[in-house]
């Protein structure tokens, strides 16, 4: 840096106090070591920034202009220094989650407010994905922290355990689509066969994305890797869904028939995934523990 952190801080704080004298006591300096510092800023600047022919010295306009600037890089030099103590201290700069919209909970909002005051420099990212995509995510290190539609089976390298909260998922099609004439009918499953199901898929293994989730499907298929696509695809009359309740109740209230059917709407459990191979910061395993407590 061109000009010294302590010119800067000196020429801040004699602004703030309107003396030279006043900030050399805030700051533990003799008077003549502020204006040495506050004099050789002018100099490398080009610039008077205090007008010292009052009894106090006042800022001129050009002191004016420049103390905006120089307090961002005080600003900023202070969120460096603190930045790096947290790093040494083993916190992580950024904290990736990937989340499956089979999650929802009421506590969002606030988990997420209380994360930010907690770490307010972590660099936080939010990744949508389902099923094996949420795994791969963890495994290549993409994402720290997961939450997904909890199955029986993991592998070796996954940890897991028990959200508090639960989904429910239902069958959905638009308004105007034949199955809705059903009204609050069951529809028998040889129905649900003969129109095309909207499916959800994956990246990562695709043909076998969900498979034992589905209790019965449909030779005609469409299919997209997320519910939300899902979702709009129902909406627009294209086939029947499985789609988690609140994302329903979020996008698409009144635009959706909820199909009655055998088997639906049914629970599903959430997990929280991470890598046992890389262990949670601070920040992940707050975030991790705080969704725990339910």
């Amino acid at each position: 840096m061109r000009h010294s952190p302590e010119a800067l801080l000196a020429f801040a704080e004699a602004a703030a106090l309107g003396s030279f004298s006043a900030a050399a006591r805030k700051l533990g300096k003799r008077q003549s070591t502020i204006s040495e510092a506050i004099a050789a800023l002018e100099i490398d600047l080009g610039l008077t920034l205090f007008d010292r022919s009052t009894r106090q010295p006042t800022l001129t306009e050009a002191g004016r202009a420049m103390l905006s600037q120089a307090q961002r890089i005080l600003d900023a030099s202070e969120h460096m220094d603190r930045l790096a103590a947290q790093i040494a201290g083993g916190q992580e700069v950024r904290l990736t989650v990937v989340v499956s919209d089979t999650y929802y909970s009421d506590r969002y909002e606030d988990t997420l407010a209380a994360l930010e005051q907690r770490f307010p420099d972590l660099e936080l990212e939010y990744l949508i994905a389902e099923h094996e995509d949420v795994l791969d995510l963890i495994q290549q290190d993409r994402a720290q922290l997961g939450l997904m539609a909890a199955r029986a089976v993991y592998p070796p390298d996954i940890g897991t355990a028990k959200i508090a909260e639960q989904s429910e998922i239902g069958v959905f099609v638009g308004l105007q689509h034949p199955l809705a004439a059903y009204g609050d009918a069951e529809v028998p499953h040889a129905a649900l066969r003969d129109t095309r199901e909207l499916r959800l898929n994956t990246f990562v293994n695709p043909s076998g994305t969900n498979s034992d989730a589905h209790r019965v499907g449909s030779a005609r298929r469409w299919s997209a890797p997320s519910y939300l696509m899902l979702l709009e695809m129902a909406r627009l009359g294209f086939g029947w869904a499985e789609l988690p309740r609140w994302l329903v109740e979020h996008f698409a209230a009144g635009q959706l028939h909820e199909v009655r059917a055998r088997g639906w709407p049914r629970r599903v459990l959430v997990d929280a995934v991470w890598s046992r191979k890389r262990p949670l910061g601070p920040a992940g395993a707050w975030l991790l523990e705080t969704m725990l407590a339910g």
